[in-house]
């Protein structure tokens, strides 16, 4: 099973396991990661699931849409790495990742 590490502002965190095909937003709510607001429930209306990703992450995954790039064009602090982790879909190859929490989001 994928693990992912999820690591609040202050440096806590929580590595879980994660099924592939779930949205990394989906995995974290299921396992009471703090954290993610998660406003719209995942359907790319919001940014509330924001998070910053590894360099080496962030370039496996395919690029953000036209929606996902206005909607981190609109966060509190964007990074060049930053994604909407309601956009993110678990495969194998995301093994090891860490997404880390904005600041803005507590």
């Amino acid at each position: 099973m994928t693990k992912i590490c999820f690591k609040e502002y202050d440096g806590t965190e929580h590595v879980v396991d994660a099924k592939d095909g779930e949205s990394v937003m989906r995995v974290a709510i299921e396992n009471g990661v703090p954290g993610l607001q998660a406003e719209c429930g995942g359907n790319l209306s919001c940014s509330t699931c924001h998070g910053y990703l590894d360099q080496k992450f962030y370039d496996l995954l395919p690029k953000p849409d036209e929606n996902e790039e206005m909607l981190l064009d609109g966060t509190i602090a964007p990074e060049p790495t930053s994604r909407l982790t309601c956009q993110i879909i678990v495969t194998p190859e995301l093994d090891g990742m860490t997404v880390r929490w904005p600041e803005s989001q507590y």
